[in-house]
């Protein structure tokens, strides 16, 4: 795996806590000679062991439909460095040309699935689709086991967010093009 900042493994038992405060994220896709990747804000964490994750994704998109052919897909989670390109890549359509040249993102290998990983970004969780056809067609809601996950050192790890440099705080789209960044931490003691 090759990336600017070498990312490092999150055990499987803590991948959740790469989206459980609410980023936004951007899934990236593909099959055959086909990829894409979009911004998608209705993704969670939700459960340990196995790590699994829940995403939506309309029947409309080039990625649902790469995704439905390969079973597979990541979810990268942006910072505020690159906050254009997650912009960008939200408002335009895979099916009219390649999104990855468009929005200036990068890609490097996954190590777990054949869907690239979006260089630039502070997490990366690699997934395998749990079939829930019923979901899938009703919601858009996709259900996925997380088989590997990484994280930006610099700003993840022994399982817990670390937030210094305002550029590799994660990012929360409202609308309109705005954005938060995730705030200082803060600890409430236990009794």
């Amino acid at each position: 795996m090759t990336a600017a900042i070498a990312p490092v493994a999150v055990p499987l038992a803590k991948a959740y806590r790469l989206l459980n405060h609410g980023p936004v994220t951007l899934v990236s896709s593909a099959h055959g000679d086909r990829s894409n990747v979009m911004a998608a804000s209705w993704a969670m964490a939700l459960d340990f062991d196995p790590a699994k994750v829940a995403v939506v994704v309309d029947k409309s998109t080039l990625t649902r439909q790469l995704i439905e052919a390969s079973g597979e897909f990541a979810l990268n989670i942006p910072s505020r460095r690159i906050a254009p390109e997650t912009l960008k890549v939200g408002t335009l359509s895979g099916k009219d040309g390649d999104k990855w040249a468009a929005a200036g993102l990068e890609s490097f290998p996954a190590e777990r699935i054949t869907a690239p990983l979006v260089a630039g970004c502070v997490g990366w969780l690699e997934c395998r689709i749990i079939p829930e056809p019923h979901n899938q067609q009703r919601y858009d809601l996709f259900l996925a086991e997380v088989v590997a996950a990484w994280a930006d050192p610099r700003v993840f790890s022994d399982g817990h967010w670390h937030f210094g440099d305002d550029m590799l705080r994660t990012i929360h789209y409202v609308a309109g093009g705005s954005f938060f960044i995730t705030g200082p931490a803060f600890d409430v003691g236990t009794e």
